[in-house]
């Protein structure tokens, strides 16, 4: 397929705001390709060219990108950059850049989707001396044969910012759609693999039959299973019958893999972080049998043996250096909790039987690794789970959890099968999508922040600005990622891309016609920022009605 068709998609996909609209044009264009580029294309439509669990990303920054632009279209940095700011957006500067180029090449030949993807994920690959250069030939070389249209989407294809309103949601639903096939099991198989391009070619050549035959494989991560709120704790372990009630720690959820000598550690968004927990890769090795497995489990900082706040694990995950030293200051330990592989998928066993075998397998003789603390709960034991719950607030935990034993390990939903019980009241996490700066001493900095849950539509509607809650290294951590994320800039309201989720406690839910949701928070306090969250993770508004009506 040539890639000037690709970005009259994408240009077509940009132009509506309509979910159901967007799925038919994919549906479509998904019917006329063939294996190859399915594959490829399922990638590009979300703005990569690498499946959402592997840690390789293209990695190039705008400015690399801009120095590109300047040498493809024969004009000064200066131009470029006026554009973009002009434009607020460097695809659309670059289209409109494009249109005046000067040089030309002869004989060239048109790009081709299959051509650009192999190109992008060069980038990455090249290191070494003299290796931004050598970036910029690759880049060169697309831009060299590009019309308008194809760099406004080639330069957001490179910087991983394609901005047509498109998620894996969509292209699911677009699979369905073009083959005919259940959206719950296509749903199942990216839960699974993680991996939209395999899907999107198994759907083309096989069939609803090919993806019930993807599994989850040790090394590539399965999205995790989600929790709510849990009602009163004599009702639903009253309906569940029999619980696996354990300690919730404050901490990161860990998804961790062994594949033949390989261990790797992803987190909830699926990033891979083993790098940064070289201590914790050992204690697997050491502790656990060497067989391929997937284990799920909480990792913490502690301190004398006192669990520290969740921002203390957060900072050892974000660091890239100096690990040896982080590792003196904060230690770490895992609390493991449930088995989706060993040997053989488990996910569709009860969770019963994955607890009873993790149980046999983890060699818990060190205490930087261990089980999850738990009880059953059933209508006989309700007060050792109330117990349970007061001992893990004495331990300072967050609460505890409580799940179906009865039920399979269901990827990327979140249900009754898994609920949590905390102490603090309930709480949302919320991106931000614009804010205002401060006044005086704060004037540089962005003081309040207009944050959104998900519609409908997954499109992010606004809530609430919040203000309270920041210390100074919030403060300013928030203001830096506001301005990498910046859409507009007018006075002192600043509008951004919605990347940052926060989580935010409030007092109470009340209606408001001044935001898009019509409802609005009384109180809000940031509470932190959930880093290891992504969009998919961020609250919707039908939750935010729901908690609404129970209050």
């Amino acid at each position: 397929m040539l890639y000037r068709d690709l970005a009259k998609v994408y240009s077509d996909l940009e132009s509506t705001t309509k979910r159901l609209e967007k799925t038919h044009i994919i549906a479509e264009l998904f019917r006329s390709l063939n294996g190859e580029d399915i594959s490829e294309i399922s990638l590009l439509l979300l703005g990569r060219v690498f499946p959402a669990w592997s840690d390789e990303e293209i990695g190039i920054g705008s400015k690399l990108v801009e120095r590109s632009v300047v040498k493809a279209i024969g004009t000064t940095l200066d131009k470029v950059e006026d554009a973009i700011r002009d434009e607020g957006d460097i695809g659309l500067a670059s289209y409109k850049l494009f249109q005046n180029k000067k040089q030309t090449t002869f004989f060239s030949k048109p790009l081709t989707v299959n051509f650009v993807f192999d190109s992008l994920r060069k980038l990455p690959k090249i290191s070494g001396s003299n290796s931004t250069n050598r970036k910029i030939s690759i880049i060169l070389e697309l831009f060299s044969q590009a019309t308008p249209l194809e760099a406004k989407y080639l330069t957001r294809n490179i910087t991983e910012e394609l901005r047509i309103g498109v998620g894996e949601g969509i292209v699911r639903d677009a699979i369905a759609e073009a083959f005919n096939i259940d959206k719950n099991v296509v749903e199942r198989a990216q839960m699974l693999t993680n991996d939209m391009g395999l899907v999107a070619i198994v759907s083309l050549e096989e069939g609803c039959e090919g993806l019930n035959k993807l599994n989850v494989e040790p090394g590539k991560p399965v999205k995790p299973m989600l929790a709510q709120l849990a009602p009163p704790l004599e009702e639903i372990i009253n309906e569940v019958g029999l619980a696996i009630c354990e300690t919730k720690y404050d901490g990161i959820r860990l998804q961790i893999h062994r594949n033949e000598d390989e261990i790797k550690i992803f987190t909830r968004r699926l990033e891979n972080i083993t790098n940064a927990m070289p201590e914790i890769v050992k204690l697997i090795n050491d502790h656990m049998p060497h067989e391929n497995f997937i284990i799920e489990g909480e990792v913490i900082a502690t301190k004398n043996g006192r669990p520290l706040s969740f921002q203390n694990v957060l900072h050892r995950v974000r660091r890239k250096y100096d690990i040896d030293k982080a590792m003196e200051r904060v230690p770490l330990k895992v609390f493991l909790f449930d088995l989706l592989f060993y040997k053989i998928p488990l996910l569709d066993e009860p969770l019963l039987e994955r607890r009873k075998k993790l149980e046999k397998i983890v060699d818990t003789s060190s205490d930087d690794l261990k089980l999850s603390t738990m009880v059953y709960g059933t209508p006989e034991t309700i007060p050792e789970v109330e117990q349970l719950f007061e001992d893990s607030l004495k331990e300072h935990h967050e609460g505890i959890m409580i799940k179906d034993a009865s039920q399979p390990y269901i990827p990327g939903i979140r249900g009754k099968k898994m609920l949590k019980w905390k102490a603090e009241p309930e709480t949302l996490d919320m991106v931000v999508v614009g804010g205002i700066y401060g006044t005086g001493k704060r004037a540089n900095f962005v003081g309040s922040y207009l944050l959104a849950l998900r519609g409908e539509d997954n499109e992010f509607k606004s809530v609430v600005y919040a203000a309270t809650g920041l210390d100074d290294d919030m403060l300013i951590n928030l203001t830096e990622k506001m301005k990498e994320y910046k859409i507009s800039e007018k006075g002192l309201k600043i509008n951004v891309e919605p990347k940052i989720v926060l989580e935010i406690a409030f007092s109470e839910i009340v209606k408001s016609p001044e935001y898009e949701t019509g409802y609005s928070l009384r109180f809000p306090v940031i509470k932190r920022i959930r880093s290891d969250k992504g969009l998919s993770d961020v609250d919707t508004v039908e939750r935010l009605i729901s908690m609404y009506i129970n209050q």
